[in-house]
């Protein structure tokens, strides 16, 4: 939630998320069986979450090397002020190979992390493209062996209180 506003989770608001986190595509009708409750009450549910902002949308997850791009790259992007943050953003969202970004405190003050195909394409992204943006001091590239986890928020230990409280 955006206003940070309290949205209690109750047992069944977890289940229903568990679900979905598994599988995005599963049946209202399936989620409330295991559940014990109608599907309008899923339904209605799922609605509440979305509007509380919890539940962001759904979705496939598209496995990039599938598809040729084979290197996963993080780069940590130096800033010459950290009022060019906006502007730096708004060429780095064009950029096609960027699926994420993170302003943060520490060395850099961007983490990007894209996928390209081969190391000559990540060169040429980070020649011609990243380096030439106006405000980027210098970049620092790490390359990405592995990714032996990636999952969402465990709603096992989730402990349903509201940030700064």
């Amino acid at each position: 939630m955006d206003n940070r506003e309290k949205f209690d989770l109750d047992t069944i608001d977890k289940k229903i998320l568990s679900y979905l986190i598994e599988n995005a595509r599963i049946p209202f009708l399936e989620i409330a069986k295991q559940c014990g409750i109608s599907g309008a009450a899923v339904h209605q549910r799922v609605k509440k979450l979305e509007e509380a902002g919890i539940i962001e949308g759904s979705g496939f997850r598209i496995n990039p090397r599938q598809l040729g791009y084979d290197f996963c790259a993080f780069i940590g992007v130096y800033l010459n002020s950290a009022k060019q943050y906006r502007d730096v953003i708004d060429k780095l969202v064009v950029i096609p190979e960027i699926v994420e970004a993170h302003f943060l405190t520490g060395h850099y003050a961007l983490l990007v992390k894209l996928f390209c195909l081969n190391n000559t394409h990540l060169m040429e992204i980070l020649l011609n493209t990243i380096q030439n943006i106006p405000g980027v001091e210098r970049t620092e590239t790490f390359i990405s062996l592995d990714q032996p986890i990636y999952r969402q928020i465990n709603l096992e230990t989730f402990d349903n209180k509201t940030p700064n409280t």
